[in-house]
């Protein structure tokens, strides 16, 4: 199990899903930077910071306007405090050579953090919704060494258009999903409690945030943090928020704007 030492107050975030689209939602997001780095210890952002990734060439070389402003402001952020970059189900393309040029640091994730508040269960989530076989199934696929490798090898318009395809399909694939199905499984939440050897999980990914209350198979409490997603752009009601972990405890805090 991983494990990541972090003392001080700790934010984490996740589920931005930065990109063209969502200019109202990048503006919410650089808000939020500016009060981590007056406010924060160290920042983590769990998973899906960008809704697509393919590759880091593509933000290095000659990135859009809404990527070069998205690196500004992560690199600012970085030469303020330490800034930790968590891979999600649509960014986990994320690379060291971009950890670098921003002065982050990549986190693999699920890891046990030790923080003032004692230690945490995190990950981005998906890798608990087990119920749901076949989005499992193309998870494995995907996160293999050598197909990643295959990917990142192809011109940059053919990722482009595979990637296209590929949101295409996930979001046919879920309208014909419950949302049962898409959540986390309690015995796949249990389990991974008890491997970390942790009380409290938290996590992202499905959009529902949330406290819930468990009881581990040993009879140990347990609590699981959800945290939300980001949308300023198409929701009706603007949503995101984060998490803030210190000795007083933990957490939740919605953005200023929600």
């Amino acid at each position: 199990m991983n494990k990541q030492a972090l003392r001080g107050t700790v934010w984490i975030a996740s589920d931005i899903h930065l990109g063209e689209a969502v200019p109202k939602t990048a503006l919410a997001f650089y808000d939020f930077l500016e009060l981590a780095r007056r406010h924060a210890d160290a920042l983590i952002l769990c998973g899906d910071l960008f809704d697509a990734w393919i590759g880091d060439d593509h933000a290095l070389r000659d990135p859009p306007g809404w990527l070069a402003g998205a690196q500004a402001e992560l690199r600012a952020t970085a030469q303020a405090i330490p800034l930790w970059l968590a891979h999600g189900n649509r960014d986990f393309l994320m690379g060291r050579a971009l950890a670098d040029a921003l002065g982050a640091r990549l986190l693999d994730t699920p890891t046990v953090l030790h923080t003032d508040a004692g230690p945490i269960l995190l990950a981005h989530g998906d890798e608990y919704c087990t119920d749901d076989l076949a989005y499992q199934r193309f998870r494995r696929i995907v996160r293999t060494p050598w197909i990643q490798k295959a990917f990142l090898a192809l011109p940059l318009g053919v990722r482009r258009a595979i990637a296209a395809r590929a949101r295409a399909r996930s979001r046919q694939a879920r309208r014909t999903k419950t949302m049962a199905i898409m959540d986390v499984n309690p015995a796949a939440i249990g389990q991974a409690l008890r491997a970390a050897g942790c009380q409290t999980l938290i996590h992202g990914h499905t959009h529902r945030p949330a406290l819930h209350a468990l009881t581990l198979d040993d009879g140990r409490a347990a609590r699981r943090y959800v945290l939300p997603d980001w949308d300023f752009d198409h929701a009706a009601a603007p949503r995101g928020g984060w998490i803030e972990i210190d000795a007083a405890g933990i957490r939740a805090s919605e953005h200023p704007q929600s």
